[in-house]
């Protein structure tokens, strides 16, 4: 698949002005459709990114630490792979390491790297437990994903205040109630927070 120009990028702008009814060469819209294509390669830079790469410098001088490392509220916009419409949320990512751990921002960047790309939750989800469990390699992985989709709040059904939550979890946060358990205490989920 061949990817379209930046001008031809912006005459598809321009055709949905006009399918909406307005006339793109008015004085207010004749810099929208670079804007638009402008922040489409913001929001959607995921794309040039490899999440892995952030995860393969490691830090294995930790004193033989091998508890639980948690890193909660990683915020993160997304957008609705359905209706191109936003995902607003928190990410919270847990692991148990096995001898070696990563940077707390690489965590961050991981999730970025997923969020800047058109989206479902349940594969974000996925996708971030994944990349983690396959780099790191600790015994194992929790992630739970909290979003509010503008899909279903400035559309359709038009019900504000929904959030949804996704979990994947692997290796001991899957097989050991106690883990997972440990982990969800940490990261507190629910009303109010």
């Amino acid at each position: 698949m061949d990817k379209p120009s930046k001008d031809e990028a912006e005459a598809a702008v321009r055709t949905l002005l006009r399918w909406a009814g307005e006339d793109p060469t008015r004085e207010g819209l004749l810099d929208t459709p670079r804007r638009v294509v402008d922040a489409y390669g913001d929001w959607f830079s995921g794309y040039r990114e490899d999440p892995r790469e952030y995860l393969e410098r490691t830090f294995e001088e930790v004193a033989g630490y091998d508890e639980m490392i948690v890193l909660r509220d990683i915020e993160f916009e997304s957008h609705c792979e359905h209706h191109m419409a936003p995902i607003i949320g928190k990410a919270h990512i847990g692991y148990l390491p096995r001898g070696k751990v990563v940077g707390i921002s690489k965590l961050a960047r991981v999730v970025e790297a997923y969020a800047r790309r058109f989206q479902v939750q349940e594969k974000m989800t996925a996708q971030i437990a994944r990349c983690i469990e396959e780099v790191l390699q600790p015994r194992g992985v929790g992630v739970v994903v909290v979003g509010a989709h503008e899909c279903m709040t400035t559309r359709g059904i038009h019900k504000r205040g929904v959030s949804m939550v996704t979990s994947k979890m692997l290796g001991d946060f899957r097989e050991d109630a106690r883990t997972r358990a440990e982990f969800l205490r940490f990261i507190e989920v629910g009303p109010g927070r």
